[in-house]
């Protein structure tokens, strides 16, 4: 988790980073996000799960707290990405028979 914001007002990205570089030095690659002071508790986290399927699938560690926080909201966050890929693939699939004028 990379920290952003200002005093009093923390971010976090959740990124995919060499464990080598600072806390919050350079990312290969963001993956979402988390804002502890959202008031909904639903909207705080968001993800991108096939991304962090890749990197958990190439040998990536996640720390503690991005850990507990992919348990918690991974599989809702997937549900909203089939459900917008679904919805993009539809509105392709109306629109592929149609010729340009």
């Amino acid at each position: 988790m990379k920290q952003m914001g200002r005093k009093h007002r923390h971010y976090y990205r959740i990124v995919a980073i060499d464990a080598r570089q600072p806390r919050d030095g350079k990312v290969i690659e963001e993956l979402g996000s988390y804002d502890p002071s959202v008031k909904n508790k639903e909207e705080r986290v968001k993800l991108i799960p096939s991304r962090i399927k890749y990197w958990q699938s190439v040998g990536a560690l996640p720390s503690e707290h991005v850990a507990a926080l992919l348990k918690k909201f991974m599989a809702r966050e997937e549900e909203r990405e089939a459900a917008a890929n679904a919805g993009a693939h539809a509105g392709t699939q109306a629109g592929a028979g149609t010729t340009p004028a």
